[in-house]
């Protein structure tokens, strides 16, 4: 009777139309932040991958389930055996996602960043867009030979000025009590990693960062970023990339250019080849060089099949956490900074009377 309460409880949750700001009030910045608070300091003294040793737990408690019961089948002679271990790994699937709902997943629910925001009906043009890729290209010419000259020194998750840039954009967005930033942790899925081009992930059980370890110097304190609002709740890749792309921005010159870099890399993804040869003229060689190395980096470990069928699992994960744009939805940042609606410094107006705090001027 419990275990089919666990499955149906897991099936209710899975389906259940949760109204946005009872998330984002309940969970988002209520439940969530005390857990995060509580857990990824821990995970940040761990430097292996807690990730992976529950996938060794899981793998080894999975096969010892099936093999004992394909053992006790041949015995008996029954298929009793199989349909039990099959019903045990299905509550045990349904244990894993409710603990997912619990630890981090209901934050797909929450309030979208463009109900958090004030923004423009409108889609932007194409022109804009180009011009948008075009004010990364000139941040970067600017900012390029400084933030080399100073370096990128690791460690992101002890970067005071990164920490604080990330502290300011949370309390920008909401009133939510801050996220813990999480440390760049290698992972035994880091040749994964690599063969599928993924920069990095969060363990939503163990409320850490993973990081594929070929990632440049230059990319990492976006990636970083990025990986923190997951953390912070931003479970939608675009609100995430938002929010890495608006904390790196407000850090030291080494972590702008990783912003605008980032920034820069997915308009030239959006626009058609006129948009490109526009946007590769406007790049000065010290910039085009390392978007060059980025280029390298990702050809030299790929494998395209593999990459195809991971990214094709992941579109279908997300669109089943209601992410309806799925993978896509990286790209869908470039829309959202474009219809956002900005103060100087880039900064965002929210819509504070909506969510229950303060209006914005």
């Amino acid at each position: 009777m419990l275990e089919l309460a666990t499955v149906g409880l897991a099936l209710a949750w899975g389906y259940a139309r949760l109204p946005a700001p009872l998330v984002e009030r309940w969970f988002s910045a209520g439940v969530y932040p005390a857990v995060q608070r509580a857990v990824t300091p821990i995970s940040n003294l761990v430097p292996f991958a807690v990730l992976d040793l529950l996938v060794l737990a899981a793998v080894a408690a999975m096969l010892t389930v099936i093999v004992r019961g394909v053992r006790a089948a041949r015995r008996t002679h029954r298929i009793a055996p199989l349909l039990q271990a099959a019903r045990q790994l299905v509550v045990a699937l349904a244990c894993g996602y409710l603990v997912f709902l619990a630890l981090w997943g209901f934050n797909y629910r929450r309030v979208a960043m463009t109900d958090r925001l004030l923004v423009e009906r409108e889609a932007p043009s194409s022109e804009a867009v180009v011009r948008l890729g075009l004010e990364a290209a000139a941040r970067m010419n600017a900012l390029h030979a400084e933030a080399h000259r100073a370096g990128w020194q690791g460690d992101e998750w002890r970067d005071e000025e990164l920490r604080r840039a990330f502290a300011g954009v949370q309390r920008l967005l909401s009133d939510a009590p801050l996220a813990e930033p999480g440390r760049l942790k290698r992972t035994l899925f880091g040749s994964y990693f690599r063969w599928a081009s993924v920069d990095g992930m969060v363990n939503p059980f163990g409320l850490e960062v993973l990081a594929n370890p070929d990632l440049l110097p230059f990319e990492r304190p976006f990636v970083a970023a990025h990986e923190w609002s997951h953390l912070a709740g931003y479970a939608d890749e675009a609100e995430a990339n938002f929010v890495g792309w608006l904390t790196c921005i407000r850090a030291h010159v080494p972590a702008q250019y990783s912003g605008w870099l980032y920034l820069f890399w997915q308009v030239n993804n959006e626009v058609d080849g006129e948009g490109r040869a526009r946007l590769a003229q406007a790049m000065e060689p010290g910039p085009r060089a390392d978007i060059d190395a980025i280029v390298a980096r990702l050809r030299r470990g790929e494998l395209p099949w593999l990459r195809n069928a991971g990214w094709n699992v992941y579109d279908t994960y997300l669109r089943a956490n209601r992410v309806e744009q799925g993978v896509r939805s990286y790209g869908a940042v470039v829309t959202l900074i474009l219809r956002a609606r900005f103060e100087d410094g880039w900064t965002p107006v929210r819509r504070g009377a909506a969510l229950g705090g303060s209006a914005s001027p």
